[in-house]
């Protein structure tokens, strides 16, 4: 067969990414071809890392969660092996807000107060049907494109609600969910990236969501695997600096000073990275504008251990979600060992603020919101901060502001010569997570088929079939949830006058009877 060298260089994800690097190998590796994977790191897995040590057995400070309909990822997983198991939500999850914790079941916090119930309602219908009208794989194609992409979140937000509790918790939603402020993020983006996950359900939920799973051992199992499968394929320490097409083969050269000569090369990393690289011919106008303009997200992972699992005693099951604008923690999840074993709790909060005292003020606050000094005494704790990573850059993935989809997005795949793209963020599902990867690299082996004729242009987006293991089970509404009203809906209707004296007199018994204890 014809020996082709194909150049991966390799840095993935966090919650996002098993090594789209890897995959791509494989599948090349699969159809009879040969390729190289240069690693900048001294391991594979990219914004995947479990650690491994005697206190906590193996912890994932990187991506670690995985659910219904990422399919691709769970194929590698059962290819290899490789178990999981569901993230526990048997008991009661907590939302703190205003000094204090109310127990409460479901993906979503419930709300007392009936302006606050209209606008929870509204956020997340408004938010999934625009959705609606985002194609996957070309946002900037949206009948609205123009200008949702012209606004921010937090404009969106300050368009569409009314009560400073859903103002809040949009903020909490866009903080989880992609490690940025509301103010900094694409509304076009931002409804692409929920609507790719399936939906504020999907992307949001533990159970029968993408935070339902973990593979036991850890994430980076599925990178290390295939690393093995790919044997010296994959050259470790190996960061590249220099990319050169003026030849009849690919120039590749490290900064350990080889050079590795190809007929394609795929670039399987976050957009912002491609600076690192000294690209021969310049990259066209376009992608540079691009690579400058797609920051990443900021997270710090945390991992607080305590000797036994004092939470579940109480009646919680280890989910929080903390509102509270001084909290070194913004959500967290239950991480004990599927055996009980390790009893943990994982939390995290996007950006980098209290980073002095950090172990003691998460403490702090666990004590705070479970009303526990059992909080206060951990055995051990573990962290990963990724915004220190010189290989990652951020996490979980890149995000788009305000203006650059529309102007960019349509190169972010787009191939270069004999150069090819990969990494999650150029995934059209499950983009930002290990599924995403997946996805990325998959599709970039198939774009190099195509080019040497191997596959027909139409093969090289494939569907996955749906996991047999992990099913995806709809997610239901009721009627009440598809028919209320806006709050500004509501008011229109009623007559802004006649109403307002109606929720005041309401309001007034209401305060009195204590029935409104969140707004």
């Amino acid at each position: 067969s014809q020996l082709i060298f194909s150049f991966i260089w390799l840095r993935c994800l966090f919650s996002p990414s098993v090594a789209p690097g890897l995959s791509a190998a494989k599948l090349l590796v699969e159809e009879g071809l040969n390729a190289v994977v240069l690693e900048a790191r001294d391991r594979v897995g990219g914004r995947t890392f479990t650690a491994r040590n005697k206190e906590t057995k193996w912890v994932d400070l990187g991506g670690a969660y995985i659910g219904p309909t990422q399919n691709r990822i769970l194929r590698l997983a059962k290819e290899y092996g490789i178990k999981t198991y569901k993230v526990n939500e048997q008991e009661s999850l907590v939302h703190y807000v205003k000094g204090k914790s109310y127990p409460f079941k479901g993906p979503f916090p419930p709300m007392w107060n009936p302006l606050a119930v209209l606008d929870y309602n509204n956020l997340w219908r408004t938010l999934d049907d625009m959705g609606k009208e985002i194609p996957r794989e070309a946002p900037w194609r949206a009948p609205h494109a123009q200008e949702w992409d012209s606004m921010t979140m937090q404009q969106l937000f300050d368009k569409i609600l009314w009560t400073s509790a859903a103002r809040h918790f949009a903020t909490l939603f866009v903080n989880v969910n992609v490690t940025s402020e509301p103010h900094e993020v694409s509304a076009l983006w931002f409804l692409w990236y929920v609507k790719q996950c399936g939906g504020t359900m999907r992307i949001f939920s533990t159970t029968n969501g993408g935070q339902e799973r973990k593979f036991l051992g850890g994430s980076s199992q599925i990178s290390e695997c295939m690393a093995k499968e790919l044997g010296d394929r994959v050259k470790m320490k190996r960061a590249v600096y220099s990319i050169d097409q003026s030849k009849d083969l690919v120039e590749v050269k490290t900064l350990n000073d080889e050079v590795y000569k190809a007929k394609y090369v795929i670039v399987a990393i976050p957009p912002s990275l491609n600076l690192k690289i000294h690209f021969n011919p310049e990259m066209p106008p376009l992608r540079n504008q691009l690579i400058h303009r797609v920051p990443m997200g900021s997270v710090i992972k945390c991992m607080m251990y305590y000797r036994e699992n004092f939470w579940r005693k109480k009646g919680f099951c280890g989910t929080m979600v903390i509102e509270d604008e001084e909290a070194p923690i913004g959500l967290t999840l239950d991480d004990t060992k599927p055996d009980e074993s390790v009893p943990c709790i994982m939390g995290y909060r996007p950006g980098l603020t209290f980073v002095s005292y950090r172990k003691r003020r998460i403490c702090e606050i666990y004590s705070r919101v479970l009303g526990s000094q059992e909080a206060l005494h951990p055995v051990h704790y573990e962290e990963k901060n990724w915004c220190e990573e010189e290989y990652s850059g951020g996490c979980y993935t890149a995000y788009f502001p305000p203006g650059i989809l529309t102007q960019f997005g349509k190169v972010l795949r787009e191939p270069v010569s004999r150069l090819f793209f990969a990494g999650t963020e150029t995934a059209t599902e499950w983009s930002g997570y290990m599924e995403g990867a997946v996805q990325a690299g998959e599709r970039a082996s198939r774009e190099i088929l195509c080019a040497m004729g191997k596959i027909s242009r139409s093969e090289i987006w494939q569907s996955e079939a749906e996991s047999i293991d992990v099913p995806a089970l709809p997610f239901a509404t009721t009627f009440w949830e598809r028919n209320l009203p806006s709050v500004g809906g509501l008011l229109k209707f009623m007559g802004v006058s006649t109403f307002l004296s109606a929720v005041t007199a309401a309001g007034l018994v209401a305060c009195k009877k204590g029935l409104l204890p969140r707004w």
